[in-house]
């Protein structure tokens, strides 16, 4: 999910329960194209590889990630603004408040996006 902050998504997409997070991440990204104007993107360190900040990069975001700590050749982010990653957080903790979100009763995909679909409208309108 790409959130802009603990209210809003602005993209999400399912991925298989044994696909990695980073490789969907990438396809999600590319999906929503290139930006016109410079806008800073929060990643979770799980995101932190070169080739998912090459890309956040190339499409004209700029990446806010801290460097795992056996980086041989760390890099330097805002930690300012990396403190507001926590509003993504709450935004997950706020779908999960909803038990058809938490426990996954759908068996189509189809019908579960809708619904968080319908929970992030539900979420908006409160």
């Amino acid at each position: 999910m790409v959130a802009a902050n603990a209210e809003c998504a602005v993209a999400f997409s399912l991925s298989p329960g044994q696909a990695g997070d980073a490789p969907e991440r990438r396809k999600l990204l590319v999906s929503m194209g290139t930006v016109s104007e410079p806008c800073a993107i929060i990643m979770d360190r799980a995101y932190e590889g070169d080739e998912t900040r090459n890309l956040v990069s190339s499409l004209g975001f700029s990446p806010v990630v801290p460097p795992k700590s056996n980086r041989i050749e760390p890099w330097t982010y805002d930690k300012e603004l990396y403190k507001k990653r926590n509003e993504v957080e709450r935004l997950f903790r706020k779908l999960k408040g909803f038990r058809r979100v938490l426990t996954r009763f759908d068996k189509l995909d189809a019908v579960f996006m809708g619904f968080i679909v319908f929970t992030l409208i539900v979420m908006a309108i409160k």
